[in-house]
Parts: structure tokens; sequence; C-alpha cells
């Protein structure tokens, strides 16, 4: 149905105010109708309002599918789309490891979302600093120049200015900032090496990573510092910093990490490692240069708690 060339849709659905529903709209189903009317909002959010009572017609909780004749009353009392709370303060605790008023260091535990997005409105490492630093709301991003996966532990670096936001970039993509990695993989990796493979988006399961032949330079650096029965401990030195690139290169050589829900799949038969709740990956190492007064930094931080109490239990088995 064509609206007339006078129909205005509503410019809020977050207002208590009632809005009329026009004749012109009078035969859709209400469902359709307050999409046409609230064209700002997704059909799926409309229909999460009108279940969830936040919708009301002629002050009732009307069926999504029931029609409107035109000229009914609609009030919505709903809650501010997810996608504001990626820019609300969070009082969640941060592990700083350093602070003055240029940067920002944290150990980030496992669990934590670095970024807002789809599925993690809050409760991310951005609302976390935002809340510690008000004042970072002025630097994009809140100051994140890189990031680590959700249950990927360790050393993160934040800008607290525009100008150390633009030098710490400057840094990672000239390579130079040091990030030290600790995974334990499955099988017996015999030596170090260096994977040189390019990462990309998997062919077909898109939330995936994988070696692709047009994906983008990756290069990380390995050595082994322990073997036990089942597993070995190597230590990861990164040159680029694509998405899951340590998972997605070590599952290349054939030594998925322990507890890597998207690309370690398989199991040993240990239940220790079989049960263990992330991807073994812990970011303990971190090196860069000062933004600000040019000095040489370098940070390290112990092995998070739950992959330290995995290494004692396999500590017996070691070779």
């Amino acid at each position: 149905m064509n609206e007339p060339e006078d129909y205005i849709p509503a410019d809020d659905a977050d207002s208590c105010d009632a809005v009329t529903i026009p004749a012109a709209l009078g035969g859709l189903r209400l469902d359709l109708a307050l999409a046409r009317l609230f064209p700002q909002h997704s059909r799926s959010r409309l229909k999460g309002w009108l279940k969830d009572g936040f919708i009301r017609v002629d002050g009732a909780r009307p069926d999504a599918r029931r029609k409107v004749c035109g000229g009914e009353s609609v009030e919505v009392d709903a809650p501010p789309p997810p996608e504001i709370a990626a820019e609300l303060p969070e009082d969640i605790p941060l592990g700083i490891v350093f602070e003055d008023e240029h940067l920002l260091v944290v150990d980030k535990p496992a669990g934590l979302v670095v970024h807002p997005g789809s599925g993690n409105w809050s409760g991310t490492l951005l609302n976390a600093l935002l809340h510690h630093d008000p004042a970072l709301a002025a630097v994009p991003r809140a100051g994140i120049v890189h990031r680590l996966d959700k249950d990927t532990t360790g050393l993160m670096v934040v800008a607290k200015t525009l100008a150390a936001q633009t030098e710490l970039v400057r840094q990672l993509q000239a390579r130079t900032v040091r990030r030290h990695y600790r995974a334990l993989v499955l099988g017996d990796v015999r030596a170090g090496g260096t994977v040189d493979a390019p990462i990309g988006r998997h062919p077909s399961q898109r939330t995936r990573m994988a070696v692709v032949g047009n994906g983008r330079p990756a290069l990380t650096h390995y050595l082994v510092t322990a073997r036990y029965a089942r597993t070995t401990l190597v230590e990861c030195r990164l040159e680029t910093g694509r998405t899951h690139q340590i998972r997605v290169h070590m599952a290349h050589l054939g030594h998925p990490l322990v507890g890597d829900p998207a690309y370690g799949a398989r199991r040993c038969g240990d239940p220790r490692l079989d049960d263990f709740g992330r991807q073994a990956l812990h970011a303990f190492r971190l090196g860069l240069v000062h933004p600000h007064s040019g000095e040489a930094m370098l940070w390290e931080v112990p092995m998070a708690a739950d992959l330290a109490a995995l290494l004692a239990a396999l500590e017996p088995e070691r070779r």
C-alpha cells in the first residue's frame, strides 16, 4: 500500500507520546503498520517490543498479527536501542598494568569482549575504559588500537590521546610493536619456525578465518618452550595482527590450540585438555616505543590463572 504524499513516519519510537496510525495504513497487520510508522527501527525490534509489552495500541497489548483500521493510538515506552549501550561507561574492573597521561596498559581477562558489536553491545572493554577515564570518549574507540579475542587473555595497550593513538597505529603498521603469546597446542611440535601464510575469511564458514591464497599477509614466529604427553607449549611472536592469527596458523600446522572451539574441535582423550573452557592463549609480553617520550617500554604479566593451573596439572608429564 502506498502512503499519500502528506504521510510522515513518526520521528521517535522511543517516547511515551501517543502516535495515531494513519488511515492510509488501514488493513495492514499491526507489525507491518508499525514498520511503516517507525522505519528507523527494524521489524524484529518492533516485534520484540510488542511481545515485551513496550508498545500499546489503544491502551492494550495487541497481537502483532491483528489488522489495523487506522486511527488507533500507539504508545511506545521502549528501552534505548542496544547500540546506545556501546557508548556508555560501565563499572567493570580493569587489570591495570601501567598508566600515565598518554597510555594505559591492561591485562585483559577471559570472557571480556574488546569492542561492542552484535550480541555484545555492553559489558565490553570499551565500556570499562569509558568508566575508568571519561576523557577517553574524545578518542576514537576509547583509544583501543588493537584487540584480543574474547577468550584470549593478556596485555593490551590503549591510547589516552589522539596523538598517542596516531603514533601507536603507526608503530603497529610498521610492525615494531612486540607482541608475544604463550599457546598450548595439541600434538608434538618438534621445532620452532615461522608461518608465513595469508589469512582471510573462510570460503564457506563466514564466522571463521582460514589460510587462503587471496588473504592478507600474516606472519607468526613460534618456538617450543615445553612438551607434555599430548601437548606442546609454544611461544608465538606476531609481526602482523590478523583476526585469529595464532589460532589459524597453529591449526594450519596441524597443532590447533587446546580448548579452541573454532579451529581445534577435535578431542584428544585427556579430560583436562578436552574440557578446558577456552582457547589456551595468553598475551604475556608487550613492547613498544612510548608515543610521547620515545622511551622503549616493555611489560610482562604472569599466565592467566586457569591456564597456569592446567600447566601445573600437566607438569608431571613434562618431557
